[in-house]
């Protein structure tokens, strides 16, 4: 019941912001209500916070660090320690996301209870002023099920969001998987694997690997001509690199080598031709996969210094300016 409850009042949120007068532009009539091949994804988290904000540090305070001159992570964003429920933030975000030829923003989701949840209207209402689609990635919240997913997909298919990327899928039996994606219809669930047998034994429409540490895109033809002799949308995962050390104390790493894993990502998903390419991420600032503008604080955090030859103020957008160039370059292929 309480699911249900939580989820109703998601829908009645998103129905009234659109309808509101919190903005004097409505949403893009043209946005398409259905993904397709030949898609640009970026994965999206609503989960900061601010003091002033939101009343206490969400997420930028993690493994003891002390925002505003500290946060959680190898990077210090542009922005500064921001808040995604402050509209002027999230409205900047969407509108570069936009700005670079993305198509999609694919919003973290831990369920009706969560922060997330509360925030995906005022996300989606900003994403879709700008003519992007709005997408789920279901993470692994405690209870989450096959079947406790069912009705909260079949209302938010009728919000009009209709691809959910659904992360550590795998976790979860086939069989399990398969019995939910038979009962749905109108939308699209995508597996997180690598391995598009496992996708298809689960009944998904599509898989997409988001893990930027145990891929790196040589995979990438292999696993999307796999995927399309089995009938599934191939959705492979870019991303610049991975440092969650700050964050979590995870030893593993990724270096950026000033965009060359970036470009090698993407290589590999031009020449796999991808369905969707689906870029991990714009604002994970945890493990470090972020493209978001970085500014250089002093030798306590990287700066994207070096990356494409750029220095200084120049190289803040150093991967947003690089992806616009790799969305061009596959959408003209």
């Amino acid at each position: 019941m309480r699911r249900t409850l939580g989820l109703l009042a998601a829908v009645i949120a998103t129905a009234a912001l659109l309808s509101s007068g919190a903005s004097s532009r409505l949403v893009n009539p043209a946005a398409p209500d259905a993904g397709g091949v030949g898609e640009v994804a970026i994965f999206y988290y609503p989960w900061y916070g601010t003091e002033r904000d939101d009343g206490q540090w969400q997420h930028w305070q993690q493994n003891g660090h002390s925002p505003p001159t500290q946060v959680a992570s190898g990077w210090f964003p542009a922005r500064g320690p921001y808040s995604s429920s402050d509209v002027s933030v999230v409205r900047a975000q969407m509108r570069e996301i936009a700005a670079m030829g993305v198509q999609t923003v694919i919003v973290s989701w831990w369920g009706t209870q969560s922060t997330e949840a509360t925030r995906l209207p005022i996300v989606s209402q900003l994403a879709r002023q700008v003519g992007l689609r709005v997408a789920l990635h279901v993470e692994p919240f405690k209870g989450r099920t096959p079947s406790s997913l069912e009705d909260d997909i079949n209302g938010f298919l009728a919000t009009g969001i209709t691809d959910f990327y659904v992360y550590d899928s795998t976790l979860t039996a086939d069989a399990d998987w398969a019995e939910l994606n038979e009962r749905l219809s109108g939308g699209r669930l995508f597996a997180n694997t690598g391995k598009p047998g496992k996708a298809r034994a689960g009944g998904f429409d599509g898989l997409y690997t988001y893990d930027v540490l145990l891929h790196d895109g040589s995979s990438f033809p292999r696993i999307c001509a796999s995927a399309r002799r089995l009938g599934l949308v191939c959705a492979p995962s870019v991303g610049p690199g991975f440092d969650a050390v700050r964050a979590t104390g995870d030893a593993r790493v990724r270096e950026r080598a000033h965009g060359r894993v970036y470009d090698r990502m993407w290589r590999g998903a031009v020449r796999a031709d991808a369905d969707v390419v689906t870029i991990t991420s714009y604002n994970e600032w945890h493990e470090g996969t972020q493209i978001e503008a970085a500014r250089n604080v002093g030798q306590s955090y990287a700066s994207y210094d070096g990356a494409y030859g750029l220095t200084g103020r120049a190289a803040q957008r150093a991967y947003i300016d690089r992806t616009t160039m790799w969305v061009k370059r596959y959408n003209t292929r």
